[in-house]
């Protein structure tokens, strides 16, 4: 299996944030978490649509992680 680099851009309370992480690891990836509260323009740029998942520096998902994608994807 090809090492994937994966982010997610999240925030504190957001439920949907925590499935996509939990489904990441699930496929044996190894998530970067970004608090988007913590940096003023990436609060700006995604505030309504976290989670965002990159996976190799290209932005995959936004809201939920779609494990069919996911799969195809890996």
């Amino acid at each position: 299996m090809t090492e994937h680099q994966v982010t997610i851009y999240t925030r504190a309370g957001c439920h949907l944030c925590d499935d996509a992480r939990e489904l990441l690891e699930r496929y044996g990836l190894s998530p970067e978490l970004v608090d988007i509260d913590a940096d003023p323009a990436l609060r700006e740029r995604y505030t309504t649509c976290v989670p965002v998942v990159l996976i190799d520096g290209k932005e995959r998902f936004r809201g939920k992680v779609n494990e069919v994608l996911l799969r195809r994807l890996l």
